[in-house]
């Protein structure tokens, strides 16, 4: 069973995909242009841990779009090179006139334990996953803010929401995206500058080892891409954490609890760890529209308590 009320298209779009050359960059970039976006692919064409590079494989990618009637141009920069960042940007606004669309895709792993974790290894995944994304959008941040018109999508995961053994460099450099998406969906609004954030389950290069057989079909990298399309629309939404995977699309929020006045006493780390259970119940729960909002909340129960004494 299925229903639309208006299709989502993407004529006269320019979207820029990140880590386009394979997996589930592949199929967003084959979905925006499917859909009518012109695309420019990038990949860098090193392996899963990030070594080497060739440009042939968002060549192929490019080639598949094309040969199905669209249109699209491959670009190799590494997304930790600013300058060749920049020079994207610039080699699409110079072919398109324009850029509407970033997908933030671009990854790499290097997983193990912490305690065998080289700091360099830690290292390369955040300027990979984090800082990539950073240049990415710091590149288009001002085309967007002229052109009063932005879709952002920051790859975040579930490893980075909820944690995952093995992945601690991953882990801190996916939710960090979130923490920058929040701000810049704050910043960007006045702009029609949309950010938010898609968590993939998928079965990819990435993620190949972490399925058994049976499972790799259903976890399909394609059965993500509706949720991608959805927050690069037209009428995406604004500071959304999109989960999708086999079909299945959920989001995850960052919340606040109702939390207790426990004052400011000699005796309050007591009284916390003696009421830990009221401070983290989870009914009643908000999600704050702004970082500020935690402290009106500290402020207008302090008050209100001070008002009692």
């Amino acid at each position: 069973m299925s229903s639309s009320n208006s299709s989502i298209d993407f004529k006269g779009r320019v979207a820029i995909v990140t880590g386009a050359g394979g997996g589930l960059g592949r199929q967003h970039a084959l979905a925006l242009a499917a859909r009518g976006a012109k695309v420019v692919v990038n990949d860098l064409g090193g392996a899963r841990d990030g070594s080497g590079g060739s440009v042939s494989a968002a060549q192929a990618v490019v080639d598949e779009i094309k040969a199905a009637g669209g249109e699209a141009i491959a670009n190799g920069a590494s997304v930790t090179d600013f300058e060749a960042v920049q020079a994207m940007v610039k080699e699409a606004v110079d072919a398109w006139g324009r850029v509407d669309i970033l997908v933030n895709n671009a990854g790499i792993l290097r997983d193990k334990s912490f305690a065998k974790m080289e700091l360099a290894d830690f290292k390369l995944v955040v300027d990979v996953h984090l800082m990539g994304a950073v240049n990415c959008t710091k590149a288009v941040w001002a085309l967007m803010n002229e052109q009063k018109y932005g879709r952002i999508v920051m790859t975040t995961s579930s490893s980075g929401l909820y944690g995952n053994f093995g992945q601690s460099n991953y882990g801190a450099a996916k939710l960090a995206l979130v923490g920058l998406m929040q701000t810049l969906s704050i910043e960007g609004a006045k702009n029609d500058i949309r950010v938010n954030c898609l968590a993939p389950t998928a079965a990819t290069r990435m993620t190949e080892d972490l399925f058994p057989k049976e499972m790799l079909e259903a976890f399909r990298p394609e059965a993500v891409v509706p949720a991608m399309l959805v927050l690069a629309a037209q009428d995406a939404p604004n500071r959304t954490i999109l989960c999708a995977g086999a079909g299945t699309f959920e989001a995850a929020h960052i919340t606040l609890t109702q939390g207790s006045w426990l004052g400011i006493e000699a005796d309050t780390p007591e009284q916390l760890a003696a009421r830990l259970s009221e401070v983290t119940e989870r009914e009643g729960e908000i999600v704050p529209q702004s970082g500020a909002a935690q402290g009106s909340n500290e402020v207008a129960k302090g008050m209100a308590n001070a008002k009692r004494g």
